[in-house]
């Protein structure tokens, strides 16, 4: 009774103790408590800052306002037109591009031709693509005495690869081209033993190999490495090597309204001999190193468009011991005297060309083997034209020019060493070329005056005309004539294409040319001037495609059955009809 007794007095202390301390808290002074609860946004709570910073960045560090201007080199155009898509066609339904194709056909005069391309591109950006085109005559030229048949092959092979600062690209070509002296001259009557004992055929080979690297974000542009050669069946050899690189130098630094500064240097190397030369038996020998450095600066003024530069060479012939150093300026303008109608340009300029023997027998595949061989030199080339659009259909391009260069290499007929009943000269047995049926090359100074116009005209969608007229005035200062050059050319190019149809029409013509008759065999003064007529050649192309991988063509050439020379007594096959087809496929 008394330990429960005294149980409850402890309990009764304990919560009196408690109960005074409560009371002394509400004594305490009370304050003001603002409670902030948790913010927790939403997205519609969200609203634009109204007044955002201002940067002022200082004027160097302004960003240079891009200019886009398309800047059109004074280069005139090529005679013969190159084939390619016209400009607007219309090529209708939508089709399926394949990557490769196998083209075929036959044509008269037993002309076979084949074609084949093939295109592979990977997803690690590597490429490749491999072109081999064939084509040949098997059947004599009508009224040719000698062979006159001929064979072309010509491939190429390539790999390209994208790299993360630059891309490369390697090549190889492959050429071998047959080809007959059959021109005899018509003032000398051959007997049948002479004729059968000429050996009037040529074979050309040539291998080239080239390097290309293109850099990204760099002050080296490009760079292309060449290294080709070239040899024939009479033991020729050329050799040619080449380096060439673009640098690029910005010239912001100094004022951010200049542009860049681009430098075209390069070295090539070409050597070359022919074991023996026209005249005797002795052999050609030719060895020419050229160095180059061609600073250019290309800017616009309002709307006036310029180009400057300096091209500026060094050649050393090391056969001959001599070295040569040339500079030519270069200097283009053009401007708008009525925009999109009339523009004018003007220049100036110069350039040295290496000749090479591979050159020459792509335009006469008739010269012979026994050429010498040194560079030309374009000491002045002024001009003045005019170009735009007539209407929106028709645009034009008009130039006037006079140039003057120094060694111009000219075809001039070889004289015959063969009175028509020997086959041999101061004993030695003659060879397949010294009949009078080739071609040497003959080297002048000429001024050239040049009037050159071309228009082309946009009927519709579907079909559109072209046409190119050249005319030019020759001064040589030693030669008798500008031999085998025409005063007048033409050419007229129309295209059509609808639906599955397609057809192209060529035209040229070359007015006369001029070439060297001679007193007696050779060695032998000039007796005259040969002269060739002028000519027209008309050539169709058309085909129809069945559906996307197949189609079929039909060319014809020489439509008119001129019967015509495009050198001195070298005749040209008549009409030429060659039916094929063409198969598009992939992988």
């Amino acid at each position: 009774m008394r330990k429960g007794f005294l149980l409850i007095i402890v309990l009764l202390v304990v919560f009196s103790a408690n109960s005074q301390e409560k009371k002394k808290d509400t004594v305490v002074e009370t304050e003001v408590v603002n409670v902030v609860t948790k913010y927790n946004p939403k997205i519609a709570d969200v609203k634009k800052i109204k007044n955002n910073p201002t940067i002022q960045l200082l004027k160097k560090s302004d960003k240079k306002k891009l200019k886009y201007s398309i800047f059109s080199a004074p280069v005139a155009s090529t005679f013969i037109p190159k084939t390619g898509v016209v400009k607007g066609i219309n090529v209708g339904v939508k089709e399926r591009v394949y990557n490769n194709y196998f083209a075929a056909g036959i044509g008269n005069y037993i002309s076979p031709y084949a074609e084949l391309f093939i295109y592979h591109n990977t997803r690690f950006n590597d490429e490749y693509g491999v072109h081999a085109k064939f084509n040949s005559s098997e059947e004599n030229i009508k009224d040719t005495k000698l062979n006159s048949t001929f064979l072309n092959f010509k491939s190429s092979a390539y790999f390209k690869k994208e790299e993360r600062y630059f891309d490369w690209k390697v090549g190889l070509d492959v050429e071998r081209n047959h080809y007959n002296w059959y021109g005899l001259p018509t003032d000398i009557l051959y007997s049948e033993a002479v004729i059968n004992g000429i050996e009037e055929d040529q074979n050309y080979t040539y291998f080239k190999t080239t390097g290309h690297f293109k850099f990204h974000d760099s002050y080296i542009d490009y760079g292309n490495i060449t290294a080709s050669y070239f040899t024939d069946k009479y033991n020729s050899s050329e050799i040619y090597a080449s380096f060439n690189t673009k640098l690029d130098f910005p010239l912001d630094f100094i004022n951010y309204n200049l542009n860049t500064i681009s430098f075209d240097a390069g070295v090539e190397v070409l050597n070359g001999n022919f074991t023996e030369n026209y005249d005797n038996s002795d052999g050609i020998n030719y060895n020419i190193i050229t160095a180059k450095l061609i600073p250019e600066y290309k800017h616009e003024f309002g709307n006036l468009l310029l180009k400057a530069s300096l091209r500026t060479f060094v050649s050393v012939d090391t056969e001959n011991d001599i070295t040569n150093f040339f500079m030519f300026p270069d200097l283009f303008l053009q401007t708008p005297i009525y925009k999109q109608y009339v523009n004018i340009y003007t220049g100036l300029t110069g350039n040295l060309e290496t000749n090479t023997y591979k050159k020459f027998t792509e335009v006469n595949p008739y010269v012979s083997p026994s050429l010498f061989i040194t560079q030309t030199a374009e000491s002045s080339n002024i001009f003045l034209g005019l170009k735009g659009n007539l209407t929106k259909s028709i645009s034009y391009n008009i130039k006037a020019s006079v140039v003057k260069e120094e060694d111009k290499p000219l075809f001039l007929r070889n004289n015959t060493k063969s009175n028509g009943n020997s086959t041999s000269f101061n004993g030695e047995e003659l060879k397949g070329y010294e009949y009078g049926n080739s071609f040497s090359i003959y080297y002048d100074d000429v001024k050239s005056n040049t009037i050159f116009a071309e228009f082309e005209y946009l009927f519709n969608k579907n079909l559109t005309f072209s046409t190119q007229v050249e005319a030019k005035n020759y001064t040589t200062l030693n030669a008798l004539e500008s031999w085998n050059l025409p005063s007048l050319e033409g050419a007229f190019l129309a295209k059509y294409k609808k639906t599955k149809w397609y057809a192209t029409a060529n035209i040229f013509y070359v007015d006369e040319r001029m070439d060297a008759l001679y007193n007696a065999e050779f060695p032998s003064s000039l007796s005259g001037i040969q002269t060739l007529n002028s000519f027209v050649d008309v050539n169709l192309d058309g085909g129809y495609h069945f559906n996307d991988k197949f189609s079929a063509f039909l060319k014809l050439n020489n439509v008119l059955n001129t019967n015509y020379q495009r050198f001195a007594n070298f005749n040209t096959q008549g009409f030429q009809a060659l039916a094929g087809f063409t198969y598009k496929f992939d992988f």
